[in-house]
């Protein structure tokens, strides 16, 4: 039985290290991290550490140290280094985090922290947001131990607490304090890529990130005069505050295109049968194109502007009581470039009544995608997908590639999944019955495995990064 195995995943490109054991561990491993409940609830309220315990136990069996390290208490890291083959070869970080966002019980189909497995698929919060992820890897790693196959260059592990939240008991502190751990890791990759999108006409996408929009979290502070709720009052904080709130919302930003979402939306259009030229669209063109892209639109349309949304308001204790001050919070969101633009926008629009602060921030990421590291991607997932059409992309959010990127580490988002068709990814991504096939799990470990171990011929010549206009 070994023997076929072995050959079986011979014929599929894996050289027999991917065996049977391993496609059973990562759904075992999956179910099992969904099952310790590291709900993030943000201001601090979660506890990592038992699944950093899971993870560092899983490690340790198969010779590989792990490093668990906190910034306080319950918030767990783990960090280990497999060693490889060329010890001077630039090393690669692989980075997953083990926080959840919060899910409610009542609203899910299967218990959100059962980990069930029911008719090839697992369920539960982290299916997709990225306990799979984590899986994935922990399976990797350990089939390399038993087959005792060493990778090209060192590949550096690191799980990581509170990516939900800020990052600061997680990423960040792994950055600021522990950056020896790091040394020698040129290029990363981490969560929210390489998964299935669906296009018009059968399409098969397949995004990888090669960017993040920066956060840009604001609070706002409308100041004004209290008083009685049955006076007029023409300094009235509550309505200064909705008034600067309402343009923020309504506020149309202009597309300002980088060279990530430059070649995102070229070799989308391509896909399409679209020509847009080598340079892609220019600014006035795009939402024309967007319009022709169908599904596949959602990957670059909130990428290629600054954002801000409104999402919370404070003001008052009392009905009759016109509140002195009133608070709001705006999530936003930079491109690459865009944070002068940002600022000088938040405060046109706040006015003269309105004082606006950074709540959060964080900087807007790119890397290459006509580098080596890239064409392996693409070539890891063209292997296990022959009919995939892999286009670069920018995330609208973010990731702990940002924290990351502070000690020079250029990051990429690829997390690979095959996903049937009906499968709403970015649908269930923090949403209700979150849930992952077991095929996926099985070809995002192939695909991994293949695009460490395989040196694929570089194809950066065929896809180049465009040229600003």
């Amino acid at each position: 039985m070994a023997s076929g195995t072995a050959a079986a995943a011979a014929a599929d490109g894996n050289g027999g290290r991917v065996d049977a054991r391993a496609l059973d561990e990562v759904v075992r491993f999956t179910s099992d991290l969904i099952r310790i409940d590291t709900t993030n609830r943000g201001g601090g309220d979660c506890r990592e550490r038992p699944a950093a315990e899971y993870v560092a136990e899983r490690l340790a069996e198969v010779g590989i140290e792990p490093f668990l390290l906190e910034r306080k208490p319950g918030r767990t890291n783990v960090v280990a280094r497999v060693p490889g083959a060329d010890p001077v070869a630039g090393a690669l970080l692989v980075h997953g985090h083990l926080d959840v966002v919060p899910a409610e019980p009542a609203d899910w189909t299967v218990h959100p922290f059962s980990g069930e497995v029911r008719d090839g698929v697992v369920w539960g919060r982290g299916a997709l947001d990225m306990k799979n992820t984590d899986a994935m890897v922990l399976a990797l790693v350990r089939a390399w131990a038993r087959a005792g196959v060493v990778p090209p260059r060192d590949i550096v592990l690191a799980f990581t607490a509170d990516e939900e939240d800020k990052g600061e008991a997680g990423a960040g502190f792994l950055a600021d304090e522990h950056a020896a751990l790091f040394e020698g890791c040129t290029e990363a990759i981490g969560e929210s890529g390489a998964y299935t999108v669906h296009g018009a006409g059968g399409l098969r996408l397949y995004p990888v990130a090669a960017g993040e929009r920066g956060s840009a979290w604001v609070e706002l502070r409308a100041r004004g005069t209290a008083g009685h709720g049955s006076k007029v009052n023409r300094e009235n904080a509550v309505a200064r505050l909705a008034a600067a709130v309402t343009r923020i919302a309504e506020y149309e930003w202009p597309v300002r295109l980088t060279p990530v979402v430059r070649a995102a939306l070229r070799e989308l259009a391509a896909a399409h049968g679209i020509d847009v030229g080598r340079n892609g669209p220019r600014p006035e063109e795009v939402e024309e194109l967007l319009g022709k892209l169908g599904p596949a639109a959602k990957l670059v349309a909130a990428t290629v502007r600054n954002s801000a949304n409104p999402t919370m308001l404070s003001a008052g204790y009392k009905i009759n009581v016109i509140p002195g001050t009133a608070t709001a919070f705006v999530d936003g969101r930079t491109v690459p470039g865009g944070d002068e633009e940002f600022a000088a926008t938040l405060d046109r629009l706040t006015g003269p009544d309105v004082d606006w602060t950074f709540f959060h921030r964080e900087r807007a990421l790119q890397a290459p995608v006509d580098a080596p590291v890239f064409a392996r991607m693409r070539a890891a997932l063209e292997h296990f997908d022959p009919e995939a059409h892999v286009v670069p992309f920018c995330m609208s959010g973010g990731t702990d590639a940002k924290q990351f990127s502070r000690l020079g580490v250029a990051g990429y988002g690829f997390s690979p999944l095959r996903l049937p068709p009906g499968f709403d990814y970015q649908g269930l991504f923090h949403g209700v019955d979150e849930r992952v096939p077991v095929d996926a799990l099985h070809f995002g470990v192939r695909v991994l495995d293949r695009f460490v171990m395989h040196e694929a011929s570089p194809r950066s010549s065929d896809h180049p990064l465009p040229e600003e206009a």
